[in-house]
C-alpha cells in the first residue's frame, strides 16, 4: 500500500544534464528504424511506458488479497482478527529497514534491469508461498509468504526501479505525467483486487465443493497470476532498455539516490513533524482498509460484494484525482494548509464512520479525495527543508517508521477488535489523526517562525528560485 506514495515523493534520479532515452541520438549511415521501433520516437516509448506502468500492477493487486477476502481467511484458516493483521505485520516488518536499500541494490549490486526482474521475482514468490500456506493450512507458512512479498519491495525497491526506467525515457516534459499515469495504474490494481476476489473465491467455491482453506489457497494461486503478468513486464522492460542502450549508447539507468544515516541527527524540526504527519495519518487508512470489509457488512447490513466496493472506493478515487491534485498544488503552493485541509477532513471521515450510520459512501468518499491530497502535498515538503545532499536519507528514514508504525498499528487494531469492537478501534483511528493534526498545527507555527518556507505560494516560491539563479 506506502509504495504508490513512494512513486510521488521520490526525486528523479540523475541530474537534468544527463542524456536519457527521450532526448535524439545519430546512428550514423545505419537505416533509420521503424517508428515503433525507435528508442527515439514516441511511438516506441508509448508502448515501453505501457509496460511501466503494468510493472507494479501485480504487487499492488496482491498487497491487499487479505483485506479482499478477509472473511474467509479468517474462517478458512481459524483466526481471530489479530492474526489476521498480522499479515499486514509482516509485510511492513522488513520495510522497516529495508526501505535505505533499494536505491543502493539497483545502482551498485544488481542494476536496474536485473534488479528490476529480481524484485518482481520476489512479489510471485512470496504470493505463491502465502497461497501454498493457505493450500495446506499452516498460517506460519502464509506469514512467511507476506514477508517474503515485503522484503521483495523492501524500501519501494521496485517503486525505484520503476522510476528509474521512468526517467531515463522520458526525463524532460513528459516525465510528470508519465508518473501520474503509473501512480493511477497501481490504484488501479488495489481496485481490481478489491473488487474480483470475492468473485473469485465464489466460483472455485462452485468447482470445488465448499469452501475451506484449499478454495482459499486456489483462490490466492490466481490472485497471483497478475504477479506473473509483472514479472513479463520486467522481462520485456529490461529486453527494450538493453536494445536501447545499444542503439543509443548509453549507460544504464541509476536511482541517483545517496543514503546517509548519519544525516539522521542534521533533520530538523520541520522534517520530524513531517514524519509525524504521515505516521499518524496512514496508519488510519491503510489498517482501516484492511479491516474494512466485516466493518461494512456488520454495521450497515451491506452484502459481501458491497462491501468490498465501497472500502475500495479509496483507491478508486485516487486514480484519477491524485495527478489532478497535484496539479492543482504546484500551481497553488500553500502546502501546510493543503495537509491541513486533508487532515481535517480525514478526521471527519472517521468521525462519520464511527458515530453516524450515513451512507459510508460519503465517508469514504471524503477519505478517498483527503488521501490523495495529502499524498500529493506531504512527501514533496521533505526536499524543502532539507539540504539536497540529505533528501535521500529523510526519504528512507520517513519510509522506515512508516513501516514500523503500520506493523504495530496493525497488531494494535486487530487486537482492538477482538476485544472491544469497531467502535472502538474508530475511535483509535480518529486518535491517530488528532495526533497527526497536532503535528500539523505545530509545523504551521513553526515554519511561520522560521520564515514560512513550507507554505509560500507558488508565485513566492518561484520567484526565490529564479533570484538564487540569478
Amino acid at each position: 500500500a506506502n509504495m504508490a506514495e513512494s512513486e510521488e515523493r521520490r526525486h528523479q534520479p540523475g541530474d537534468e544534464g544527463e542524456p536519457s532515452y527521450g532526448t535524439q541520438a545519430t546512428r550514423g549511415p545505419d537505416k533509420p528504424l521503424r517508428a515503433i521501433c525507435d528508442p527515439n520516437h514516441l511511438s516506441h516509448r508509448v508502448v515501453v511506458l505501457a509496460f511501466m506502468c503494468f510493472l507494479g500492477f501485480g504487487s499492488y493487486f496482491c498487497f491487499d488479497n487479505p483485506a479482499a477476502l478477509q472473511t474467509q481467511v479468517i474462517k478458512d484458516l481459524d483466526l481471530n482478527t489479530a492474526k489476521f493483521m498480522q499479515l499486514y505485520a509482516w509485510y511492513s516488518w522488513p520495510n522497516v529497514v529495508l526501505c535505505f536499500f533499494g536505491g543502493f541494490l539497483i545502482d551498485r549490486v544488481f542494476g536496474i534491469r536485473l534488479g528490476t526482474i529480481i524484485f518482481s521475482l520476489f512479489v510471485c514468490v512470496g504470493q505463491v508461498i502465502f497461497a501454498t500456506g493457505a493450500l495446506v493450512n499452516r498460517f506460519w507458512l502464509c506469514e512467511v509468504g507476506r514477508f517474503v512479498f515485503g522484503n521483495s519491495i523492501g524500501g519501494e525497491s521496485l517503486a525505484v526501479a520503476q522510476n528509474t526506467y521512468a526517467v531515463n525515457w522520458f526525463k524532460g516534459k513528459e516525465l510528470n505525467l508519465v508518473f501520474g499515469l503509473q501512480l493511477s495504474m497501481a490504484r488501479l490494481g488495489s481496485t481490481v483486487n478489491m473488487n474480483i476476489m470475492g468473485s473469485v473465491y465464489s466460483r472455485i467455491t462452485d468447482l470445488v465443493g465448499s469452501p475451506g482453506h484449499f478454495t482459499l489457497g486456489i483462490s490466492l494461486m490466481i490472485g497471483g497470476l497478475p504477479c506473473l503478468f509483472s514479472l513479463l513486464c520486467a522481462l520485456v522492460l529490461g529486453f527494450l532498455d538493453r536494445r536501447a542502450e545499444k542503439i543509443l549508447h548509453k549507460e544504464e539507468g541509476k536511482t541517483g539516490e545517496v543514503i546517509k544515516l548519519t544525516d539522521v541527527k542534521d533533520f530538523p524540526l520541520p522534517l520530524w513533524l513531517i514524519f509525524i504527519i504521515c505516521v499518524g495519518y496512514y496508519v488510519a487508512i491503510f489498517p482501516f482498509i484492511g479491516l474494512g470489509q466485516v466493518f461494512f457488512i456488520e454495521k450497515f447490513n451491506f452484502s459481501p460484494a458491497e462491501a468490498r466496493a465501497v472500502n475500495s472506493i479509496v483507491y478508486i478515487i485516487s486514480a484519477p484525482a491524485s495527478p489532478v491534485l497535484g496539479f492543482l498544488v504546484d500551481k497553488t503552493g500553500r502546502n501546510v494548509i493543503w495537509v491541513l485541509i486533508a487532515v481535517v477532513t480525514t478526521l471527519a471521515a472517521h468521525m462519520m464512520l464511527a458515530f453516524t450510520f450515513w451512507n459510508p459512501w460519503i465517508a469514504m468518499s471524503v477519505l478517498g479525495a483527503s488521501y490523495s491530497l495529502l499524498a500529493c502535498v506531504l512527501l514533496p515538503m521533505v526536499a524543502f527543508v532539507v539540504p539536497e545532499h540529505q533528501v535521500g536519507t529523510a526519504y528512507g528514514f520517513m519510509q522506515s517508521i512508516q513501516n514500523l508504525g503500520l506493523a504495530l498499528i496493525a497488531m494494535a487494531a486487530g487486537t482492538i477488535l477482538d476485544t472491544r469492537g469497531y467502535l472502538i478501534l474508530e475511535v483509535f483511528f480518529c486518535t491517530c489523526v488528532c495526533i497527526s493534526l497536532m503535528a500539523v498545527v505545530a509545523l504551521y507555527f513553526v515554519d511561520y517562525l522560521r520564515g514560512g518556507s513550507l507554505n509560500r505560494s507558488s508565485s513566492a516560491r518561484a520567484s526565490l528560485l529564479k533570484e538564487a539563479e540569478e
